[in-house]
């Protein structure tokens, strides 16, 4: 059984007030909520564990180092990659995506070469290759959705061309919830040879990935959206194209040999990981796996699966509602058009005051572009607001926020 008031224990924030309501936390999508056992094992660690990775022979960053390296396994088995050099420590994924963005276009890519996204794209997977396009004359085209926020997957095949190098696409918008069939995209993309770059940012947190299965070439997620501690991210790249793209950045760390005339670099994964890495939050991430993992995945999706059913159904009781995204879902699982957010509007009410006037209520939701703006374009407004959920909200978090929404619309 999925015990939610024991779950939530896991998570003394949740228990507090805001303006003497109590606090109902919707804004998911753009960070969670830390259980005690990722907390606890980081403070365990500054306090007894603390030293730089790698370099050192004592005891302590020996120690340091084991529960550094051990991360990176769990990660490994987390999205079922092949090898632990596969997978590069960023501090986000946006870093992640810049990466590939930056070395890919500097080894691979010239001018007049594309790159395909996707209109439904979060800005990190837009401005990073548009910072390339600038610097490099490389263009940016993108596949365009349909008026409920599905992937107008047919016409693919009509965009790529013999100048296609890339494709990188959202796992799962984090506007929309639409879940993209990135399986046939990476089909599609293979059978022309081209690479595929997928932004997990909003999948891993809510439903298995294996990337063997998948097939993807590379595969960035964030910790902070899972559980686990901000400044910590992750980059899943294959073997072989890691092992063709350059460095993104220079430093310690991830130098073989340095001299005057030449330097060399380290053997993967170390070579794209410049500095002292967040070796604390790197334990915190696998504390965050480990927790999601002893709940289940399935279970964990059932639960959010329900309460987004839910929160649809109720909000669309609201007069003047209108919700983006698609609207049906088939059942849990990575098989459904959308995941655990939900975005709307109520009439002309703007979405900033529905969340100001929400927020004295408590209830924290997130308004606004969320990091979309061709989206918000493609679908003709400039912002919405978004409820989004997680392992530990409930059904009466739902009802209080459709309660919320029918007070502020009675004040306008």
């Amino acid at each position: 059984m999925y015990d939610i008031n024991k779950v939530r224990e896991d998570f003394p924030i949740l228990s507090r007030e805001v303006y003497g309501k109590p606090l109902v936390y919707l804004d998911n999508a753009a960070t969670t909520q830390k259980p005690l056992c990722v907390l606890d094992a980081m403070r365990e660690e500054y306090l007894n564990v603390n030293a730089n990775v790698h370099r050192g022979v004592h005891y302590l960053s020996q120690q340091a180092t084991d529960l550094h390296e051990a991360a990176r396994e769990r990660v490994r088995q987390f999205i079922n990659a092949r090898k632990t050099e596969e997978i590069v420590f960023t501090r986000g994924t946006t870093e992640a995506i810049n990466l590939v963005a930056s070395s890919f276009c500097e080894s691979q890519m010239q001018a007049g070469d594309e790159v395909i996204v996707t209109d439904m794209e979060h800005h990190s997977n837009i401005v990073s290759w548009q910072l390339q396009a600038m610097k490099r004359g490389i263009v940016v085209r993108h596949i365009p959705i349909t008026d409920d926020g599905i992937l107008c997957l047919d016409q693919l095949e009509q965009l790529i061309t013999s100048r296609t190098k890339m494709i990188s696409v959202a796992h799962v918008s984090n506007v929309l919830g639409t879940v993209n069939p990135v399986e046939k995209i990476i089909q599609t993309a293979h059978a022309h040879g081209i690479p595929v770059l997928v932004d997990g940012a909003q999948s891993a947190p809510h439903f298995k990935v294996d990337v063997q299965a998948m097939d993807c070439d590379f595969f960035a997620f964030s910790g902070h959206k899972m559980y686990g501690p901000t400044g910590i991210g992750v980059l899943y790249g294959k073997e072989e194209w890691l092992e063709k793209l350059p460095p993104y950045q220079g430093g310690g760390e991830m130098i073989d040999k340095v001299t005057w005339e030449k330097t060399t670099f380290e053997r993967l994964p170390f070579k794209f990981e410049a500095g002292t890495p967040d070796y604390v939050a790197t334990h915190g991430l696998a504390k965050a796996i480990e927790y999601i993992e002893t709940l289940g995945f399935d279970a964990i999706q059932q639960h959010e699966q329900e309460l987004t059913r839910y929160c649809m159904e109720q909000l669309q009781t609201i007069d003047g509602m209108h919700i983006y995204g698609p609207n049906l879902m088939s059942g849990p699982g990575p098989s459904n058009k959308k995941d655990a957010v939900v975005s709307f509007n109520v009439g002309d009410i703007h979405h900033l005051d529905m969340g100001t006037l929400l927020d004295r209520l408590g209830i924290a939701v997130r308004t606004g572009h969320h990091c979309a703006q061709p989206l918000m374009d493609r679908l003709g407004i400039s912002g919405t607001v978004r409820a989004s959920f997680a392992l530990y909200n409930t059904k009466e978090e739902v009802d209080a926020l459709v309660a919320g929404i029918r007070r502020v619309a009675q004040m306008f």
